[in-house]
C-alpha cells in the first residue's frame, strides 16, 4: 500500500534547517540545474509535501506545486488546469466534468492568453493568438508535478506572452523496474475511458528507461445532444548518464479530440438591474444548447430553395484537433562546475473551431468571381436558385520547433552563473478553405469533413478558384538570450537571484486575401475590383464589386519588437522554520497575430497596424513561508502594473475602432495556502486569494463615444476565492473533500453587470488493495459539484450591459468510479 509516512520528515528541528522544493518544480533543464537543493533526511529525498497537495518552496518568488500524489486523487481524464484550481491567486473555469471542452484561466486577473503554459518546459500557449488550449494537454496519470508562479517567470522563460505569470507542468520520468498498470473508468453522461502505461525498467548496457502510455475517452455532453471523444498516445525514453544527474530524454505525445461544442445562455440586464438569463427562459430550461433538430431542405430542379435553418444545429457545431509535439531534454557536465543543458522540441497542430459554416446563394458574387452572370449548382439539383449551406473552417495548422539551452558554471558552492538561448520558430498556416455537407440523412446533416476543403471536397468557382474564408501564413521566431546570477551568503541565511533575459521577437506576416481597411475582415475573391476614390499617390486602396469599403491588396509584411527584461529575488532564511522572500520581474505579452493583420495605410503610404507597443507588466512580489514536516504555510502581497492594455478601441486619426493600445491596469492582492498534517492519518489543506484591479484610463470606441472604464475593475476577475480541502486515511479506505468558492464576477467593463459568487465541492474515496498486498491497484470514487451547485463558468464579456454578453453554465454533479491495477 502507499505508505504516507515517506512523505514526512522525521525531524523538525533538522527541516527547519533545509532547502525546500527541488528542482522538479522548474520549466527547464537549466533551471532545473540552477536550484537543485536535494537532500536527504530519513531515506526522504527531495521536497517536503502535504498529500501533494502542497509542496514546500524554497524560491525567492511565489509558486505553488502540485504532484502526482495529489494528482491521482482527482477524477480520471481531467484536465491539469482543473486539478491546479485549489492554487491561490489562480481561477480556471471548466466547461464541462472532465475537462475535455476545455476552459478559462484566470491568474491574477491575467486571461489564459497573457499567460504562459509550458510542458517539459516547450511552450504550449498557441503561436498566433498565445490561446491555451486545456483539452489536448497530457493525461493527468503521466504528470509528476504542475507548478504556477504567480506574476513572475523563470529567467529562461521561453514565452512571448507571460505578463499574468506562468505554468508549468513535467511528465513522469521512466522508473528502473519493470512494470505498468492498466485503468478503466465509468460515469455519469455515458463516460467511459481506458488508459494503460508500461515501464520496461532499466534495459540494455547504459540502463536506458522508458514508458509507453496510451489513454481512450469519450462521454456525452452534459446537456443537448452529442459527444466527445478523445485519443492520446505518450512515450518517454530516459538515459542516465554516470551518476552525478546527467541524462538524456526524448518523449513524444499525440492527443486526438473530436468534440461536439455546448452553447451557452446569453446573459442581459433586467429592469430593476439584477442579471437575467435566457437559461430561465428557454423551453430546454438550465439545459439550454443548440437547437436539436434540422428541418431537412428540398432540392427541385427550377425552384429557388432555400435552406432556412439557423447556424445553431449540434451537429454542425464542432471542435476538431490534432495535437503532438516530441520533447528532448539533456544534462552535461562538460567538467567540474560547468554544467550544459540542451531542450529542443518540435509540435504539430491542426484545428479549427467556431460556427464553421455560412450559406451561399447559388449566384452569389464570390461564386461568379470574375463573371457577371451564371452561377455554380452547389447542390446538385440542376439549376443554380438556391441558397444552400456550406461549410466555412478556420482551420489553423503549425508546425513550431523550439531550444531552450543554458550553459551554467557553478562557481563555488555559494556563487553560479548561467547564460542561456531560447529559440522559438513556427510556421502558422491559417485557411478557411470552404467545405461540402452530407446531407445522405437530409434532416440530421454532417460537415463531409472535419477540416473542410482543407482535407476533403473544395467548393471552386466560376473562376476555377477554391472558395476560402481566410489565408495567411505567419513565421512567429522568437530568439532569447538570458543571464541569471545565483548566490548564496551569510552563511546561507541570504539567496539571491539575479537576472536578464532580452528577447528578440519577428513576426513574418503573409496575407493572401484583400483586407478590409483597420480592421481584421478579409474578402479572398476572384471578383472585379477598382480603385478606391480614398487612394493618394502614395497609396492604393481598393473596391471589390460593389462594395464600398476600402480593401488593401494582398501583402507581406514584417512586425518585429524586442525588450530587456530583468528579474530579481531574494530569501532569508531564518534559523528554525521560517523565511521571507522578495521579488520583482518585468514581463511583456507581444500582440498577436489578429491585431497585426489589422492593417492600414498611415499618411507616408507605410502598411502599419494600429498597435504600436506589446503589453508590459512590472510585478513587485513579498512574502513569508513557515515549513516543517507537518505544517506548510505561506502568505504574500503583490502588485502588479499592467501597461499598454490592448483592446478594441477608437483611433481619431484613423476614424476606425480597431485593436490598440488603451491604457495601464494597476493590480494588487494578498495570496495564502496552508497544508497541516496533525496525524499521519489526517490532512488539511486552505489556500485564500483577494485580487484588486482598476484601470487607469478612459477609452473611446468611436469617434463619438467614450467608454467610462478608468477606475473599474477587469472582467471575469474574482475578488475572493477560497478554498478548504481535507484527507483522511484509515487502513485501505481513503476519502477527500474540497471545497471551493469563487466572488461575484464583472460581465462588463464598465462594471454594470455580475455574475453571482458559487461553490463548488468535490469529493473523492479510494480503496487500496495495495493493502491486502497488491501494490499500485486501487478503486477509485470521485463527485465533481457534491451539492449540484447551478453557477455560471466561463464568461463571454463586453463593454456594457448593452453588448453581447453569454457564458457557459458549471458541469453538474457528476460521479465517476474507476478501477487500477497494477503489474
Amino acid at each position: 500500500m502507499i505508505n504516507r509516512k515517506r512523505l514526512f520528515w522525521a525531524t523538525t528541528a533538522i527541516v527547519g534547517t533545509l532547502a525546500g522544493a527541488g528542482a522538479a518544480s522548474a520549466q527547464s533543464t537549466g533551471t532545473q540545474a540552477t536550484e537543485v537543493d536535494e537532500i536527504v533526511v530519513t531515506g526522504a529525498r527531495g521536497p517536503r509535501s502535504i498529500d501533494g497537495a502542497i509542496v514546500a518552496e524554497n524560491v525567492g518568488k511565489s509558486r505553488s506545486t502540485i504532484t502526482q500524489e495529489y494528482i491521482a486523487t482527482q477524477a480520471a481524464g481531467q484536465s491539469i488546469n482543473e486539478v491546479l484550481n485549489l492554487v491561490p491567486g489562480m481561477n480556471f473555469t471548466n466547461n464541462d466534468p472532465y475537462g475535455s471542452s476545455g476552459g478559462n484561466i484566470r491568474l491574477h486577473g491575467f486571461d489564459g492568453n497573457r499567460i504562459a503554459q509550458t510542458f517539459d518546459g516547450m511552450p504550449l500557449n498557441d503561436s498566433g493568438n498565445y490561446a491555451l488550449y486545456t483539452n489536448q494537454q497530457l493525461d493527468s496519470e503521466l504528470i509528476d508535478r504542475a507548478t504556477v508562479n504567480t506574476g513572475t517567470t523563470d529567467a529562461d522563460s521561453p514565452s512571448a506572452s507571460a505578463t499574468g505569470g506562468t505554468i508549468n507542468i513535467s511528465s513522469i520520468t521512466p522508473t528502473e523496474e519493470f512494470g505498468g498498470w492498466v485503468k478503466g473508468s465509468l460515469g455519469d453522461f455515458n463516460y467511459k475511458r481506458i488508459m494503460g502505461l508500461v515501464n520496461t525498467g532499466a534495459v540494455g548496457p547504459w540502463g536506458t528507461r522508458a514508458w509507453l502510455a496510451y489513454s481512450d475517452q469519450s462521454y456525452d455532453k452534459f446537456k443537448g445532444i452529442g459527444d466527445l471523444g478523445k485519443i492520446q498516445y505518450n512515450a518517454k525514453v530516459y538515459q542516465p548518464i554516470r551518476d552525478n544527474g546527467d541524462f538524456v530524454s526524448l518523449a513524444a505525445h499525440w492527443n486526438r479530440n473530436r468534440n461536439n461544442n455546448y452553447n451557452g445562455p446569453n446573459l442581459f440586464r433586467n429592469a430593476d438591474g439584477s442579471l437575467g438569463s435566457t437559461a430561465d427562459t428557454s423551453p430546454f430550461g438550465w439545459n439550454v444548447d443548440f437547437v436539436p433538430t434540422y428541418t431537412a431542405p428540398t432540392f427541385r430542379n427550377g425552384v429557388a430553395d432555400v435552406d432556412s435553418n439557423g447556424t445553431s444545429y449540434w451537429g454542425l457545431r464542432v471542435n476538431p484537433s490534432d495535437t503532438g509535439n516530441l520533447r528532448g531534454q539533456s544534462r552535461f557536465t562538460l567538467a567540474e562546475g560547468l554544467i550544459f543543458t540542451f531542450d529542443p522540441s518540435f509540435q504539430y497542430v491542426l484545428a479549427n473551431g467556431g460556427s464553421q459554416q455560412t450559406t451561399l446563394t447559388e449566384t452569389n458574387a464570390v461564386l461568379r468571381g470574375s463573371k457577371t452572370t451564371g452561377g455554380v449548382d452547389l447542390n446538385g439539383d440542376g439549376d443554380t436558385l438556391d441558397t444552400v449551406r456550406v461549410m466555412a473552417p478556420s482551420n489553423t495548422h503549425t508546425q513550431r520547433y523550439g531550444i531552450n539551452s543554458s550553459l551554467i558554471w557553478n562557481v563555488n558552492d555559494d556563487h553560479s552563473l548561467r547564460l542561456a538561448y531560447t529559440l522559438d520558430w513556427a510556421r502558422h498556416r491559417q485557411t478557411g478553405a470552404y467545405g461540402t455537407i452530407d446531407f445522405s440523412n437530409p434532416s440530421e446533416p454532417r460537415f463531409s469533413n472535419y477540416f473542410g476543403g482543407r482535407n476533403g471536397e473544395t467548393i471552386t468557382n466560376l473562376d476555377g478558384y477554391d472558395l476560402r474564408g481566410r489565408d495567411r501564413l505567419s513565421y512567429a521566431e522568437l530568439n532569447q538570450v538570458a543571464f541569471e546570477y545565483r548566490g548564496k551568503f551569510i552563511d546561507d541565511h541570504l539567496r539571491l537571484s539575479l537576472g536578464v533575459r532580452a528577447p528578440f521577437f519577428k513576426r513574418d506576416m503573409n496575407q493572401n486575401c484583400y483586407s478590409a481597411k483597420g480592421s481584421s475582415s478579409v474578402a479572398c475573391t476572384t471578383q472585379t475590383t477598382t480603385v478606391s476614390p480614398n487612394s493618394t499617390s502614395k497609396y492604393t486602396y481598393y473596391r471589390i464589386g460593389t462594395s464600398t469599403t476600402d480593401y488593401i491588396a494582398p501583402y507581406s509584411r514584417e512586425k518585429t519588437f524586442d525588450d530587456i527584461l530583468p528579474n530579481l529575488n531574494a530569501v532569508w532564511r531564518f534559523d528554525g522554520a521560517s523565511s521571507v522572500y522578495f521579488s520583482y520581474a518585468e514581463s511583456l505579452t507581444l500582440p498577436r497575430t489578429d491585431n497585426l493583420y489589422t492593417v492600414l495605410y498611415n499618411t507616408n503610404g507605410e502598411l502599419i497596424s494600429p498597435i504600436l507597443d506589446p503589453e508590459t507588466s512590472k510585478t513587485y512580489d513579498a512574502g513569508y513561508r513557515y515549513q516543517t514536516g507537518t505544517l506548510i504555510a505561506s502568505a504574500n502581497v503583490w502588485y502588479t502594473q499592467f501597461q499598454n492594455r490592448i483592446l478594441s478601441a477608437y483611433d481619431p486619426e484613423t476614424n476606425i475602432s480597431t485593436d490598440r493600445n488603451v491604457g495601464d491596469v494597476d493590480m494588487m492582492g494578498f495570496d495564502a495556502q496552508l497544508g497541516y498534517s496533525p496525524i499521519e492519518s489526517l490532512s488539511f489543506y486552505a489556500s485564500a486569494s483577494y485580487n484588486d484591479s482598476e484601470i487607469q484610463d478612459d477609452y473611446r470606441s468611436s469617434s463619438s463615444t467614450t467608454i467610462p472604464v478608468g477606475g473599474k475593475s477587469l472582467v471575469e476577475t474574482p475578488d475572493w476565492t477560497f478554498v478548504l480541502s481535507a484527507k483522511y486515511e484509515t487502513g485501505p479506505l481513503s476519502a477527500g473533500i474540497q471545497a471551493k468558492y469563487v466572488g461575484e464576477r464583472w460581465l462588463t467593463d464598465v462594471n454594470d453587470l455580475a455574475v453571482p459568487s458559487y461553490t463548488v465541492v468535490n469529493a473523492d474515496a479510494r480503496f487500496d488493495l495495495g493493502y491486502f498486498g497488491f501494490e499500485g491497484t486501487n478503486i477509485q470514487i470521485n463527485v465533481t459539484n457534491l451539492l449540484d451547485e447551478e453557477y455560471f463558468g466561463s464568461l463571454g464579456t463586453g463593454l456594457d450591459a448593452n453588448s453581447s454578453l453569454y457564458a457557459n453554465q458549471g458541469p453538474p454533479r457528476t460521479i465517476q468510479a474507476s478501477v487500477r491495477y497494477a503489474f
